[in-house]
């Protein structure tokens, strides 16, 4: 820890993800992303990258309950009709996806109470742990995200999920504009597009503290 301008500012990985102020963010790991009988698979999308992500995660959000860490599962939902879908939402839902189904018709996914909106069996929240539904990229967007956080005494946030470039910088990026201590578990974040993981993965270095699961796991079992 140092002072600046008469305030203590965390330096060390051990004093940012503290369990006594920290939350892990699971960002949408939802069967629809990441399984190969949900919507991206079924449209052959490249899901390689998830089945180690899957893994890791399920490791930190273990750690996370035995430690004490607040948990906060993160939700993509659309609602039906695309009620919750502007007309700028669609446009960007077609540039994301434009070349994965050839289709002029945005991608139908996340809908809410469908099959693929669930999330990835083995990464479930157990009863009592928060679920937050989010219907754009940020988690803190249009949700009562910040509000739990506040709730809880939160001062840093451990992020993993999907997608890296996406859902998960978005979050990532709001948490830090909101005054969290941001924290990429770097072995526990993917994507169906491993350029753009990496590239957002270079950015992030630059701006969020990053670590392994593995070195978080430690800190919270010490």
């Amino acid at each position: 820890m140092i002072e600046i301008a008469g305030k203590q500012v965390f330096t060390e990985l051990s004093e940012i993800v503290d369990p006594a102020h920290t939350a892990l963010l699971v960002v949408d790991m939802q069967r629809d992303f990441c399984c190969a009988d949900g919507c991206f698979g079924r449209l052959g999308v490249d899901l390689s990258m998830y089945p180690p992500v899957i893994e890791r995660a399920g490791e930190l959000i273990e750690g996370a309950r035995q430690a004490g860490v607040h948990l906060v599962f993160i939700q993509m939902t659309v609602l039906p009709g695309q009620a919750s879908d502007s007309p700028a939402q669609i446009r960007f839902n077609l540039r994301m996806h434009d070349g994965h189904h050839g289709s002029a018709e945005p991608l139908t996914y996340a809908l809410d109470g469908s099959e693929g909106q669930q999330f990835v069996p083995g990464l479930e929240p157990c009863d009592g742990e928060i679920v937050v539904k989010k219907y754009r990229s940020s988690g803190f967007w249009g949700t009562n995200l910040g509000l739990v956080l506040r709730s809880n005494g939160i001062k840093s946030v451990v992020v993993c999920g999907c997608t890296t470039e996406g859902c998960v910088e978005s979050t990532a990026r709001d948490a830090m504009f909101s005054d969290y201590y941001v924290v990429i578990a770097t072995d526990a974040v993917g994507s169906d597009d491993p350029a753009q993981h990496d590239a957002s993965m270079y950015l992030m270095a630059r701006r969020f503290d990053l670590a392994t699961t593995e070195d978080i796991r430690k800190i919270w079992a010490s």
